[in-house]
């Protein structure tokens, strides 16, 4: 059967989600450097001792969700300890709990004005 209603001839005109969230090898080279290599929420660093055991490393966590913003810039991503679908690390905590997502706009508001001040 043969679809009934042909297919666009114009492509996206606005990127979609994903690519606005897309984080560009010079925006997580500024987040490294800023964070320092350690978790910039609780503090942890690869190789520490780990009480919880949960911690497998670092990620890049988007601090407001992708489809609100326009491009991903250095004040839009925290480098917190992960992954996120352990509970217990940081970035868990910022995407699936109130707390978590207060304290990531708070953050980011930090961010932005120290962005705009230096």
């Amino acid at each position: 059967m043969a679809n009934p209603v042909p297919k666009p001839s114009y492509k996206r005109f606005k990127p979609t989600a994903k690519q606005r969230g897309n984080i560009s090898p010079s925006v997580s080279q500024k987040v490294h450097e800023r964070a320092g290599g350690r978790c910039e929420r609780c503090g942890w660093a690869p190789g520490t001792f780990d009480p919880t055991g949960k911690r497998m490393g670092l990620q890049r966590a988007h601090l407001v969700r992708r489809w609100k913003l326009e491009r991903t810039t250095e004040h839009d991503i925290a480098l917190l300890c992960g992954p996120s679908v352990n509970s217990g690390t940081c970035h868990h905590w910022i995407d699936y709990t109130a707390e978590g997502r207060e304290w990531a706009e708070s953050f980011r508001m930090k961010l932005m004005g120290q962005y705009v001040q230096g």
